[in-house]
């Protein structure tokens, strides 16, 4: 049996929403809530909570979660790393820290993508079918080759449609990403690249040293909070979402 570790990497610093890890969310913090929904898969033996700052060290220990103290680091992959390097495992997944209401269908869904022997690191897409989203840079799009393969991640429309052909299909990425323990070592190891800095986007780090990343459709995703103002959004939806369990 693989040994799969989930690791929610959790920074204080925001240019846009200082602290929002511990930010409340209908009485609970954001990293309590993304905490419970990962616990919730039987699949993940150990769920860490990757952080550079005591109170959301201590807020994680408060609720009998389970924290790792890290360095500085430049992304979100490196600080996963530096929270598993020392443990044993086979499969790491990294699960962002403002997503409150991350599905366990989407977890599913890469846990899927990685059980091929031959994908070292795995994330998902959806189709988008919103215009204003495959304009919004904020919104990273993804193409991907016939085995499910990143060709590339960039946040302007990609592929562009010169000629306007009809049936063009455009996929958001999902930032949720599973690697083997034994190529996120590598990954650590990698100088930041080109496209990397200029796209700013982790994963391209990757595709240009010449490493593969499966990128699994997927039909859902959830709602990252990147504004206070998301705040009341998520717990109407968090809201919804019991009543609809509570209704089934």
């Amino acid at each position: 049996m693989k040994k799969i570790i989930a690791v929610i990497p959790a920074r204080y610093e925001s240019s846009r929403f200082p602290g929002k890890p511990l930010a409340m969310i209908a009485g609970k913090t954001m990293i309590e809530r993304v905490y419970e929904r990962v616990r919730e898969m039987p699949e993940i033996e150990e769920v860490l909570v990757a952080t550079d700052d005591e109170r959301i060290y201590d807020a994680v220990s408060s609720f009998g979660g389970k924290a790792v103290m890290t360095g500085q680091c430049n992304c979100g992959t490196e600080r996963v790393y530096e929270a598993i390097k020392n443990l044993e495992c086979n499969i790491v997944i990294n699960v962002q820290g403002d997503e409150p209401l991350i599905r366990k269908e989407m977890i599913r869904d890469l846990l899927d993508a990685m059980k091929d022997e031959n994908v070292l690191m795995a994330t998902l897409r959806k189709r988008i079918v919103s215009r204003e989203e495959i304009q919004n840079p904020n919104v990273v799009k993804v193409i991907v080759d016939r085995n499910e393969d990143a060709l590339y991640f960039s946040r302007c429309p990609i592929p562009y449609n010169r000629d306007g052909i009809e049936g063009v299909s455009y996929f958001k990425h999902i930032g949720l990403y599973g690697y083997k323990k034994t190529f996120l070592c590598d990954y650590v190891k990698m100088d930041k690249s080109t496209l990397e800095r200029c796209e700013n986007l982790e994963q391209l780090r990757v595709l240009e040293n010449g490493f593969p990343i499966r990128v699994k459709e997927t039909v859902y995703e959830s709602m990252g909070v990147d504004l206070p103002e998301h705040i009341n959004q998520v717990e109407r939806m968090l809201q919804d979402e019991m009543g609809a369990v509570v209704l089934f």
